[in-house]
């Protein structure tokens, strides 16, 4: 989102990621801006039974944790590494002074966060009040809108294990598995091995 030639002139920083590695946890203070320059990251949340919930999975190009550095707040959340990658991180100063000096850059990450609360309200809306076949073929429309917006009528694999799934429609990874399978025999989704395509 912001250009790295950008990032480099307000001195952040490329933090190489290796599979699993934590960059904040939830209720930590918010320090810095991060950015995807490599491979995947994933914000998520624990609920009062130790459930994870995935609040979203960022890719290159893709900024995540902001609202706590504008609010200052702690992080509501939890950041890890999906993927060996890299990610920009760019100090909370920095990152104020850069966006003062960048209109253009200001108005697009304010885009981007509208986008993720309407996304947040939707997730809200499904989790509480729709089957979970309903629930899948949302997040499932969502993220083929996401990754492919211009192959709408193409089936595509879907780049996500069932457990991630799980992890973002508040599901349990059984009954993910079983909604599936019913959808492959409905031929609302399609199966390659372990894929699925939509």
């Amino acid at each position: 989102m912001i250009p790295d030639k950008i990032l480099t002139q307000y001195h952040a920083r490329l933090v190489r990621l290796r599979k699993d590695q934590v960059l904040f946890e939830e209720g930590s203070n918010a320090t810095d801006y991060f950015q995807v320059a490599e491979g995947e990251v994933r914000m998520y949340i624990l609920n009062h039974e130790g459930q994870e919930f995935t609040q979203g999975i960022f890719h290159a190009g893709e900024s995540f944790g902001e609202p706590p550095l504008f609010g200052n707040f702690a992080y509501p959340s939890t950041a890890v590494a999906l993927t060996p990658g890299s990610v920009w991180r760019l100090p909370k100063v920095e990152f104020f002074e850069l966006l003062k000096n960048n209109f253009d850059i200001h108005l697009k990450l304010n885009h981007v966060l509208c986008n993720r609360l309407q996304y947040k309200s939707m997730i809200l809306t499904e989790i509480s009040s729709h089957t979970p076949e309903h629930r899948l073929t949302t997040i499932l429309k969502y993220l083929k809108s996401k990754i492919a917006p211009e192959s709408e009528t193409e089936k595509m694999i879907i780049p996500y294990t069932r457990q991630q799934l799980a992890d973002m429609t508040s599901l349990r990874v059984e009954t993910v598995i079983r909604t599936i399978k019913r959808m492959e025999k409905e031929g609302k989704v399609e199966l390659e091995g372990h894929k699925i395509l939509f």
